[in-house]
C-alpha cells in the first residue's frame, strides 16, 4: 500500500472517529456512532498493517494476525457477558490496557537499537518516550483502582491519606527530577533505563492514591477523567511512533474526555483541579436549599397529562 493511500486511509478513519464522537453525544444517534468507531478503527488497523509500518517475513504477520483473533475475541466475549449496568466497569479496565500498552510502546521505542536519530530530534523522541510512559503507568495503575471500587472488589470509600496534597506534590517534583536525569543519562550514554524504571513506579503509585482518594459516588467524574488520560497516552504514543492517525485520536479522546469531567465537575459542585489531584472524595458540595412553599398533591392521570404535554422532563433521583 502506497504511503498516498495510508494517509487517505488515516484520514477517512479520523473523520470517521469525529463522526463517532459526534454521534456517542446523543442517544438517538448512538448506536451510528458505535458503527462510525468501528469502521475507522478497522480502516486504522488494515491501513497501519499493509502500510509498511509492519516489516517482516510472513510469520510477522503471522504473529500479528494471532494477535489480533486473540484480542479481539477477548474482547467481544467480555462485551456480550457484561451487563449494562456494568458498563462502567468495562471501560475503566480497557482504559487500563491503553496505559498498559502507552507503557509498553514506550519502553519497546527506548530499546529499540534500529532508531537512529541524534541532536535536538533525539531529545525531544526521548521526551516523547517518557510522557508517554508517565501519563500510561498512571492511566493503568488509576483505572485497576477504579475497575475494583466500581466492581466493589475495593471499597467505595475514599482513602484519605495525612497530608495527601504534600505527598502528590512530593511525586509530581521527583517526576520532573528523574526526567531531567533521564535525559541526561541518554545523552552521556549511562543506564537510562533505572530513572526511567523509577519513574514508571511512581507514576503507578500516583494513579493508584489518586483514585483510592475518591468516593465511591464520584467515580464517573473518574472514569471520564481516565478516559481523558488514555487520550493523551495515545497521542503520546503516536508521537512516539511517528504515526499521525494516533496523534489525532489521542487528541480527540483526551479533549472530549477532559471537556466531559469539567462539565460534570460544575455540576456536582467540584472544582477541576480537584479532580486531577485526587482526593475530592469528601469535599463539602453546595448547602441544601431550605424546603420553602407547601406540598401540592397530584394523582397519576393529571401526572400522564403532565407528562404528554411537556416539551422537557428532568428525573431527579
Amino acid at each position: 500500500m502506497s504511503h498516498s493511500l495510508v494517509t487517505m486511509s488515516y484520514i477517512v478513519a479520523a473523520i470517521l472517529f469525529i463522526l463517532s464522537l459526534s454521534g456517542l453525544s446523543n442517544q438517538e444517534t448512538a448506536r451510528k456512532g458505535n458503527y462510525y468507531g468501528m469502521l475507522g478503527m478497522a480502516i486504522a488497523i488494515i491501513a497501519t498493517t499493509l502500510g509498511g509500518s509492519v516489516i517482516g517475513s510472513l510469520n510477522v504477520y503471522g504473529i500479528l494476525i494471532g494477535a489480533l483473533l486473540i484480542g479481539g475475541t477477548i474482547g467481544a466475549i467480555a462485551a456480550l457477558k457484561v451487563e449494562m449496568t456494568q458498563m462502567p466497569e468495562l471501560v475503566a479496565i480497557m482504559h487500563s490496557l491503553v496505559g498498559m500498552a502507552a507503557v509498553l510502546v514506550g519502553y519497546a521505542n527506548f530499546m529499540d537499537s534500529t532508531i537512529t536519530i541524534a541532536g535536538v530530534e533525539k531529545t525531544i523522541h526521548e521526551m516523547e518516550i517518557y510522557i508517554g510512559i508517565l501519563i500510561g503507568a498512571v492511566t493503568f495503575s488509576g483505572s485497576v483502582i477504579a475497575f475494583g471500587k466500581l466492581s466493589e472488589k475495593i471499597s467505595g470509600k475514599p482513602m484519605l491519606l495525612p497530608g495527601r496534597h504534600w505527598f502528590n506534590l512530593a511525586l509530581l517534583i521527583a517526576v520532573i527530577v528523574l526526567g531531567y536525569v533521564f535525559l541526561q543519562q541518554v545523552e552521556s550514554g549511562g543506564n537510562a533505563i533505572l530513572p526511567l524504571a523509577i519513574m514508571t513506579g511512581i507514576a503507578i503509585i500516583f494513579g493508584i492514591h489518586m483514585v483510592m482518594a475518591i468516593g465511591g459516588a464520584d467515580m464517573p467524574v473518574v472514569i471520564s477523567m481516565l478516559n481523558s488520560y488514555s487520550g493523551w497516552a495515545a497521542a503520546a504514543t503516536g508521537f512516539m511512533l511517528s504515526n499521525d492517525l494516533l496523534i489525532v485520536t489521542g487528541a480527540l479522546v483526551g479533549s472530549s474526555g477532559a471537556i466531559l469531567s469539567y462539565i460534570m465537575c460544575r455540576a456536582m459542585n467540584r472544582h477541576f483541579l480537584s479532580v486531577i489531584a485526587g482526593g475530592f472524595g469528601t469535599a463539602p458540595g453546595a448547602e441544601a436549599a431550605a424546603i420553602e412553599g407547601e406540598v401540592q398533591p397530584i394523582d397519576a392521570e393529571e401526572t400522564a397529562q403532565l407528562l404528554q404535554a411537556a416539551k422537557n422532563i428532568m428525573i431527579i433521583p
